[in-house]
């Protein structure tokens, strides 16, 4: 099975030969055994919006430790003496940041590429990611967790919550969808 980019793509140092994918089914069991045996052996579950607010709270608590101190927000993550980078979830995102580059060079897979429209220029391509992301990862505070929080874990725990989540997850992409294809199509 072979996936090809959508549109035009800019590529520089483009691995040769790359290993073929995963197959997807084998990939959700294994992804489901992961989610079980963190479940299991740690009493939480898989996420990484966590983590993100943690080592930006202990960023903030290293150059302005004050402030921190004083926000009730902040404070449950890097006041006092709690060190935020000791948390599971700092090690899971790093983890799963290793593990994938692992995996990468592993399937030779590791190169740099702006995979974009014929329609949008690469800077903008850049801004539109920037934006994107930026929206998420507030949305996944919104939302008390991020699509892997919410859409594994909390799914796989039955959470009403998670379940509506997911709904609107991609019911929004739905929506959003016919706008952001134009920018793609010829």
């Amino acid at each position: 099975m072979t996936i090809k980019p959508i549109g035009p793509s800019v590529r520089k140092g483009k691995a040769p030969n790359p290993r073929p994918f995963m197959n997807p089914y084998l990939a959700g069991v294994l992804l489901g055994l992961v989610l079980f045996l963190s479940v299991l052996l740690t009493g939480d579950g898989l996420g990484a919006s966590g983590a993100v607010e943690r080592v930006l709270s202990g960023v903030l608590d290293f150059i302005v430790p004050g402030h921190v101190d004083t926000s009730a927000y902040l404070v449950n993550y890097a006041g006092g003496d709690i060190n935020p980078w000791s948390h599971w979830i700092v090690f899971l995102a790093l983890g799963t940041l290793l593990g994938g580059f692992i995996s990468g060079l592993i399937g030779r897979r590791v190169y740099t590429e702006i995979v974009k429209g014929p329609r949008i220029s690469n800077r903008t391509r850049l801004w539109f990611a920037l934006l994107g992301g930026t929206l998420v990862g507030f949305g996944a505070r919104f939302a008390r967790g991020c699509t892997s929080s919410q859409g594994l874990s909390g799914s796989a725990l039955l959470s009403v919550g998670s379940w509506i989540f997911m709904t609107m997850f991609f019911l929004g992409a739905l929506v959003a969808a016919p706008f952001v294809k134009r920018l793609w199509n010829d």
